[in-house]
């Protein structure tokens, strides 16, 4: 799982951006942890220190392996969240070091919040909006003290998300134009601003708007060159492909929910089914909220029997998840189902089989 070179899971070098820097080996990570601390004393949260100036870019390159690895990991299993904060403080302590000594801990910052990303992801992940928000504002605090603009538009598409939980279409929409406001040269950040505005139009109900942002974020993901999709190497390919209509599937069916419209469910049903059919077998977690979001598709395009055979193969792992994004769609999917259909012999079924999975 050890990366030989930055970028590795989408995430840069700290000092060097996409230059390809090569990572130090994990065995030379404590020899790295115990050099002489770039003020001359130790370093806190570093043991004896955290590397002279040479060391440090080693370290950092180190560091940014490690993230690479928790992020991995975070695809098979709930994430180390305890050791992302603790690394993350250590981290920031770090900084506060080299901030005394007289330099920018220009490097520290920019790791530090990609840490800050990770860190309340995984605690949205766990339904711990408070604690993530918090990460998530210190991260859009530090990519700003260093002028990180991927950073601050990748915070921003987390904090629309945390939001959108919350069913907080104004708010979701404010973070989502900030998204287009951080460089209006970077392609990639347009399309992101134009997917999550087009989810906060469809909580609000907005029809003409959703669909509005829908064709601009189709139009700016088919014009992403070279450049994008180094800084954002998740919106390349098949990978950004099932992105993009798994955002577009979501504020469809959003829509339809927020207006009663079934065309919109049906145009749901289409985007969600490409992007579930791109999911990558280890990213098991986008496949489970994707089935249960385009089984309340077909439920919101009115058919019940279509939802409950789709639900019901993934229900027990449903049930057994934390994941707060994988609760709001099972709760919204339990929500169309027993309000309009309650008496159908295929949801009488359901709602027998989603209890037995909860025992």
């Amino acid at each position: 799982m050890w990366p030989a070179r930055l970028p590795a899971e989408g995430l840069v070098c700290p000092l060097h951006g996409t230059a390809g820097c090569a990572v130090p080996e994990p065995g030379e990570l404590p020899a790295l942890l115990d050099g002489p601390g770039p003020a001359g004393g130790p370093a806190p949260g570093w043991g004896a220190g955290a590397g002279a100036v040479v060391a440090e870019a080693e370290l950092l390159h180190g560091l940014t392996a490690v993230l690479a690895c928790l992020i991995r990991e975070a695809f098979g299993h709930e994430g180390r969240v305890t050791a992302v904060e603790g690394l993350l403080r250590a981290l920031v302590r770090w900084a506060d070091e080299v901030n005394s000594a007289g330099r920018l801990p220009y490097g520290q910052l920019r790791l530090g919040a990609q840490y800050a990303q990770v860190a309340g992801r995984l605690r949205m992940e766990r339904g711990q909006i408070g604690v993530a928000m918090a990460w998530f504002g210190h991260g859009l605090r530090w990519a700003d003290a260093v002028q990180d603009a991927p950073a601050r538009a990748t915070l921003l598409s987390d904090m629309c998300t945390l939001v959108r939980l919350d069913g907080d279409p104004s708010l979701m929409l404010g973070y989502a134009q900030g998204i287009g406001a951080v460089d209006g040269r970077r392609r990639w950040t347009a399309t992101l601003s134009h997917l999550y505005q087009a989810r906060g139009h469809a909580l609000a109900g907005d029809a003409a708007q959703c669909r509005r942002h829908i064709a601009l974020a189709r139009r700016g993901f088919a014009r992403l060159d070279r450049r994008d999709h180094l800084e954002a190497p998740w919106m390349a390919g098949a990978e950004g492909a099932m992105r993009v209509d798994s955002a577009i599937g979501g504020a469809l069916r959003d829509l339809a929910v927020a207006t009663g419209d079934r065309t919109a469910a049906r145009r749901a049903v289409d985007a969600t089914a490409r992007s579930r059919a791109q999911v990558p077998p280890q990213m098991r977690g986008a496949r489970l909220l994707l089935t249960l979001r385009l089984a309340d598709s077909w439920a919101c395009a009115g058919d019940p029997g279509a939802a409950v055979a789709l639900a019901s193969e993934v229900l027990p792992e449903a049930v057994r998840s934390r994941e707060s994004m994988v609760t709001a769609e099972l709760r919204g999917l339990h929500s169309r189902l027993t309000g309009e259909w309650a008496d159908l012999p295929e949801v009488r079924e359901y709602r027998e089989r989603l209890l037995a999975a909860g025992e």
